[in-house]
């Protein structure tokens, strides 16, 4: 399947807002009142990329996911609309985010989703959340993941 450059259903990007002083910095990450009602984070996770790294891409059957990039380190980023059901299914969109652009987006369930470290020497540091549990309650239940990094053609890349 060819996929398109566009809006994908679902996907809301909102640019952080950072505070400063004297002490230092404070961001607003997400509230309750600014997400959907279908969206309520159980679970958050911080990982470190090394520059030229990709994670992904992958996509979740039934979980949500909030990605935060503020730095250290900046991002390329796609999402794929990959559910026949979406009135944007076939579209992607590809963004930059990080240190020099600081942003909260969210991913649906069935968006494929991916992003690479462009940094020349910086980790980069992401947050995420998610609405269900990492392998269930207790870590007893198969992972919701599908992903397209086995070395398997895809036709989701970040590096087109």
């Amino acid at each position: 399947m060819k996929f398109e450059k566009g809006k994908i259903e679902g996907v809301i990007i909102k640019k952080l807002v950072k505070f400063s002083d004297e002490r230092g910095f404070l961001i607003e990450i997400f509230r309750k009142d600014n997400l959907p009602d279908i969206l309520l984070p159980v679970m958050s996770v911080v990982s470190y990329t090394k520059p030229g790294v990709v994670r992904g891409p992958n996509e979740h059957s039934k979980q949500n996911d909030i990605f935060c990039f503020f730095g250290p380190g900046d991002f390329k980023i796609k999402l794929w609309d990959n559910r026949k059901e979406s009135k944007t299914y076939g579209n992607y969109m590809e963004f930059f985010a990080g240190k020099e652009n600081q942003i909260v987006f969210t991913v649906p369930s069935g968006v494929v989703h991916g992003y690479k470290n462009i940094s020349q020497s910086e980790d980069g540091m992401v947050i995420s959340y998610a609405d269900k549990l990492y392998k269930g309650w207790d870590k007893k239940e198969p992972v919701d993941k599908i992903r397209y990094d086995t070395g398997e053609p895809s036709p989701f890349k970040i590096d087109d």
